[in-house]
């Protein structure tokens, strides 16, 4: 059961962040230069409240410490390898197991 939706929400954030790689190549191509949207840019384009109650959340209810250095710098690392990092770990960890065979 949770294999199949690790697998699965592994899927759409991999396809996602081939969108977002193929949109950063655009950008890159219009703009004759490397462009890599960090994915604190995408969060806030997408949803810049749940952004701020992220960071709230985070810093009264788990440390101040996390949120600065360690979130921080991974919202400012390319979208597209952070959501294809997450992906693959999800499907890794939703992946079937093959039985075992026992050898006598």
């Amino acid at each position: 059961m949770f294999g199949f939706l690790f697998r699965t929400i592994g899927l759409v954030l991999l396809v996602a962040s081939f969108v977002a790689l193929i949109a950063d190549g655009v950008r890159s191509v219009a703009a004759e230069r490397l462009v890599l949207t960090p994915l604190g840019a995408t969060w806030y384009a997408l949803d810049p409240s749940s952004l701020g109650l992220a960071q709230a959340v985070v810093q009264r209810y788990v440390a101040a410490f996390v949120w600065d250095p360690v979130i921080q710098t991974v919202l400012l690392w390319p979208t597209f390898a952070v959501g294809g990092v997450f992906a693959l770990l999800l499907m890794a960890l939703g992946r079937r197991r093959r039985p075992r065979r026992v050898e006598a």
